[in-house]
């Protein structure tokens, strides 16, 4: 058994979770248990998510969080609401926590989350952008031409954006949050599908944009990428 089914196992025996969650978290400490967020994913009911979002303990807003992709993923549309508005939270896990709902939902329905990366994508608020380009830069979710090549879309036009912004805007939290992302970002679209992510990430290269020019340099530090460089 692995350790997100012992977990499972273990929140199935318990009506109260918080303190199990509080408990095997991992926090405070650099990394927060994933396996039990994985567990708590799958178990958790819609009533159970909304608690655990309302006690708004950082961890256990997490959890309840990626229940919510899950129901997404199984048809339940209104969650987006709720996603939408976690993707600005000041906090960094809970903002990584929306993306690893959408992540979750597309296990199930890609054509959902990637059209509402595609919204996202527009918004004004560069972390909910930031949180599209996290949702569909994940290899698991990229194993099809066509979600390979809207990955791709995606992040270019996300980074196109970034590109137009004054000076003054780019000094914004938000949008150095949303630049961060791109610095990975793009190795993982062009990983999916070289064909076209090579001459797209090339162009990118040519341009003289100082924002641009970080991403590609973050970029082509991820062995990823070298791989296909070298």
């Amino acid at each position: 058994m692995g350790r997100i089914d012992e977990h499972r196992g273990a929140l199935r025996r318990r009506d109260r979770w918080l303190d199990y969650l509080s408990q095997h978290s991992g926090l405070p400490g650099p990394r927060g248990n994933l396996e039990l967020v994985a567990a708590c994913g799958e178990e958790a009911d819609l009533t159970r998510a909304e608690e655990l979002i309302a006690t708004d303990d950082e961890f256990a807003v997490v959890c309840g969080l990626v229940a919510l992709g899950r129901l997404l993923g199984e048809g339940d549309g209104g969650q987006e609401r709720v996603l939408h508005a976690r993707a600005s939270d000041p906090r960094w896990r809970v903002r990584e926590g929306v993306a690893m709902a959408l992540q979750r939902a597309g296990d199930v329905d890609r054509e959902r989350v990637f059209g509402i990366a595609e919204r996202w994508a527009l918004d004004p608020d560069p972390l909910v952008r930031r949180a599209a380009v996290a949702a569909v830069c994940e290899p698991r979710l990229l194993r099809t031409e066509s979600c390979s090549m809207r990955s791709l879309a995606l992040v270019d036009r996300v980074t196109a954006h970034l590109s137009t912004l004054p000076a003054a805007v780019r000094r914004d939290p938000g949008v150095r949050t949303l630049r961060q992302a791109l610095g990975y970002a793009w190795s993982v679209a062009v990983a999916a599908y070289p064909t076209m992510g090579l001459p797209a990430f090339a162009e990118l290269r040519g341009c003289d944009d100082v924002d641009v020019q970080w991403i590609v340099r973050e970029n082509l530090k991820k062995s990823r990428l070298q791989r296909l460089l070298n």
